[in-house]
C-alpha cells in the first residue's frame, strides 16, 4: 500500500519533522528485518543483489549480522538506511528552518561534525580536524571569528589536539561547516563512527630529541581517510596517534592503532634506523591500552598498514552493541595475533616482526614540555607552551595568540592533547616580548605542577552524558589546592564527566570520574566524583587505582588537598613522584594517610 500525504504546505514544521521522523522508523524497521534493497541509498536495486560501491564492506558485515538473526543497534540502521553523507540537503533544510534534527538525524549529522547536545544545550557542537594538530595563524583566527559568528564566542581545545565550537544554534550548522571549509580546514568525519582527528607529536620538526616528525605520516592518513568513503561508518570511533618520541607525550597507546617512533640496531637481522612499533587497541575508558604486537612498520608503510586493520575492523567489529563494538573487544575475542594475521592476509604479506631487544629506549617524556619558554633544535628558535584555563578561549585572545604567532613566531600553532597549545619558532630575542603579549591576553606561560596538567572535559553545561560540571570543578581544584599545597614534583589531575572517559581520568595521577552521588536527603543525589589514584602513560603506563568513592563535587578540593599532603609528608624522599607514592599503597593505605590530613 502506497502512503500518500499532503503537500508539505497543510503541515506546521514540527509536524512535518515528526511525518519525516515516522516515515524513517518505517524503513529502519524494514532494514532491521534485512527487508529491502542491499545497499543504503540504493534506490532500484533487486532484493539480495550483491552490494557495490564504497559502502559494500558494511552492508555484508551488516548482512552477515542480519542472517545469523541477530539486530543491528539502532545507529547501523540509521547508516543503513540513509548514508550521512547522502543526506546533505536535509541538513540545510533543517537550517532554513531552524528546526532540531531527530535521533536519526542527530546521529548522521556527526559525520560532518556536528553533535547536537540537547539537554544540556539546545544547540550543536562543531568539531573539527588537523593532521598533527597544527594549523596556521590565520585559519586560528578565522576559527574566532566563525565561533564569535555562529557559536557561543569561545572554543575548547580538547584532548585529541582539536579545537570544538559550542553553542551553534541549527539554523548556523551548515554555514559553520562551509566557513570551515573555506579556510582550509574541515569538520567531516570528526564523530559518530568514523576514524577521529589524527594527533601526532606537537613539537614534530622542530623536537630536539625526537626520533622522527610526524607531520608528513599524519597529513598521509589524514587525508587517505578523507578521500575513501568506505573507511567511514565503522563499527565504532577509531582514533590514531603518532608518536616521534619528541619531549611532549602524544598519548598515543590509548589509541585503537598506535604508531610509536622506535630506533632498531644493528646486528638483529632487520635494517637499522627508526621505525614505528605497532600498539593496537588502546581504550583506556575501557581500562586497555594499545597492545603490544611485537610488530614493526616502516613510515612510508604506516598507512598502508592502518588501513589494513581498518578493513578487517570493519569486518569483524560488532554492529549491534555499541558498548562492545571498539577494536579492543574484537581483539578480546579473536587474539592480538590472529586479528593480525588476518590484517597481513589483507594486505597479501607478513610484516616485521622485531624482539624486544632490537628496540633501542625511547627518549623521555618531558611532563612539563608543554608550558613554557623550551629550545627547538633549529638554533636561536624556541616554542612557548601557554596554559590555558582547562582548554577554553575567547575568540579575543584566539585573535591574539594568532598575532603573536604572526609577528613574533613562525606563524603556526600546536595544539596538544593536555588541552592547551604552543606556539613555535619564537626567535631568543622575541621571548619576552611575546611572553609579554601573551599575558595581556590574560594567559600564562607558567604553571605550578597542579595547574600545568589540569584537564577536564566538558562536563554537564554542554554534554548530556556527563553527569558533573568538570570544567567548573577542576578550576575550583585548582584554585583551592594551588594555594594550599606546594607540589614540587609532575601531577596530573583529570575530570572526567561519564564513562566515556574523554579526559582519561584512569591514566592520571589523579583521575575523577563524575557520577551522581549521595546528598543531604534521603533519596536526593547531586554532583560528585569517585577518584582514582596511581595512573599512568608512556613507560608508565597503568590504571589508577579507586581510592574514594561518592565525593560531593564542593569536597572534592580538599579531598585532593588532604591527599597532597598526606603524600608530601610520607614520601619515601623528596624526588618521589606522586606516581610512585600512590603506587606503594593500596586505596585503604592512601584513604588513611589522607585523612589523618587536616584541609585548610
Amino acid at each position: 500500500m502506497k502512503l500518500e500525504t499532503p503537500a508539505p504546505t497543510d503541515f506546521s514544521d514540527e509536524q512535518k519533522r515528526y511525518l519525516e521522523g515516522f516515515m524513517s522508523g518505517l524503513q529502519v524497521s524494514r532494514v532491521g528485518r534485512n527487508i529491502g534493497v542491499a545497499g543504503a541509498g540504493a534506490a532500484g536495486e533487486k532484493v539480495g543483489a550483491e552490494p557495490a560501491g564504497p559502502d559494500a564492506a558494511h552492508i555484508k558485515a551488516q548482512d552477515r549480522v542480519t542472517a545469523s538473526g541477530k539486530k543491528l543497534c539502532d545507529q547501523e540502521k540509521f547508516k543503513r538506511e540513509g548514508h550521512p553523507f547522502d543526506a546533505y540537503e536535509r541538513l540545510k533544510d533543517l537550517a532554513r528552518h531552524n528546526a532540531p534534527p531527530t535521533p536519526a538525524d542527530n546521529f548522521r549529522w556527526r559525520y560532518y561534525g556536528l553533535f547536537y547536545v540537547a539537554p544540556a544545550q539546545d544547540s550543536y557542537m562543531c568539531r573539527l580536524r588537523m593532521p598533527n594538530g597544527i594549523l596556521k595563524q590565520w585559519q586560528f583566527s578565522a576559527i574566532a571569528d566563525l565561533a564569535e559568528t555562529y557559536g557561543g564566542g569561545y572554543t575548547h581545545i580538547t584532548t585529541r589536539a582539536n579545537i570544538q565550537i559550542r553553542e551553534i544554534a541549527p539554523k548556523n550548522g551548515v554555514a559553520l561547516i562551509e566557513g570551515i571549509q573555506d579556510i582550509g580546514l574541515c569538520s567531516r568525519g570528526a564523530g559518530a563512527d568514523n576514524i577521529r582527528n589524527v594527533t601526532g607529536t606537537p613539537t614534530a620538526g622542530i623536537d630536539p630529541q625526537e626520533l622522527l616528525d610526524t607531520r608528513p605520516y599524519a597529513r598521509e592518513w589524514h587525508y587517505h581517510i578523507l578521500n575513501d568513503r568506505s573507511l567511514t561508518g565503522l563499527p565504532r570511533k577509531f582514533n590514531v596517534g603518532f608518536d616521534g618520541a619528541g619531549r611532549i607525550a602524544v598519548l598515543e597507546d590509548t589509541n585503537d592503532i598506535a604508531f610509536s617512533a622506535v630506533e632498531v640496531k644493528d646486528g638483529f637481522g632487520l635494517e637499522p634506523g627508526v621505525w614505528f612499533r605497532l600498539g593496537v587497541g588502546g581504550i583506556t575508558g575501557h581500562r586497555d591500552f594499545a597492545r603490544a604486537t611485537g610488530i614493526i612498520v616502516k613510515p612510508g608503510d604506516a598507512t598502508r598498514v592502518a588501513d589494513a586493520i581498518v578493513r578487517v575492523f570493519i569486518d569483524t567489529g560488532d554492529r549491534t552493541n555499541r558498548l562492545k563494538a571498539r577494536l579492543k573487544y574484537v581483539l578480546d575475542g579473536m587474539g592480538v595475533e590472529k586479528f593480525m594475521a588476518a590484517v597481513e592476509e589483507r594486505m597479501g604479506r607478513k610484516l616485521v616482526r622485531a624482539p624486544a631487544a632490537a628496540i633501542a629506549p625511547r627518549p623521555n617524556f618531558d611532563r612539563m614540555a608543554h608550558v613554557g619558554v623550551h629550545k627547538q633544535k633549529q638554533e636561536g628558535l624556541n616554542w612557548i607552551g601557554i596554559v590555558l584555563p582547562v582548554g577554553k578561549l575567547t575568540c579575543e585572545q584566539m585573535r591574539g595568540l594568532a598575532r603573536v604567532a604572526r609577528d613574533l613566531g613562525d606563524g603556526e600553532i600546536r595544539l596538544t592533547v593536555w588541552q592547551n597549545l604552543l606556539l613555535s619558532g619564537v626567535h631568543d630575542d622575541n621571548v619576552a616580548l611575546a611572553a609579554a603579549a601573551i599575558e595581556k591576553l590574560g594567559l600564562a606561560i607558567e604553571a605550578s605542577q597542579i595547574r600545568a596538567r589540569l584537564v577536564a572535559c566538558t562536563g554537564n553545561t554542554g554534554c548530556k552524558f556527563a553527569a558533573s560540571d568538570t570544567k567548573r570543578h577542576a578550576a575550583e581544584i585548582g584554585d583551592w589546592c594551588e594555594s594550599r599545597v606546594d607540589v614540587d614534583t609532575p601531577l596530573n589531575i583529570h575530570l572526567t564527566g561519564c564513562h566515556h572517559s574523554c579526559a582519561q581520568h584512569y591514566i592520571s595521577d589523579i583521575g575523577l570520574l563524575a557520577a551522581k552521588v549521595p546528598g543531604a536527603g534521603e533519596d536526593e543525589t547531586v554532583e560528585g566524583y569517585h577518584l582514582f589514584a596511581g595512573g599512568g602513560f608512556g613507560p608508565d603506563a597503568d590504571l589508577g587505582q579507586e581510592v574514594y568513592r561518592d565525593i560531593r563535587a564542593e569536597e572534592a578540593p580538599r579531598t585532593i588537598e588532604r591527599l597532597l599532603k598526606a603524600y608530601l609528608k610520607n614520601r619515601a624522599s623528596p624526588g618521589e613522584t606522586f606516581l610512585t607514592f600512590s603506587r606503594r599503597h593500596d586505596g585503604e593505605a592512601l584513604r588513611r594517610l589522607a585523612e589523618a590530613e587536616t584541609s585548610t
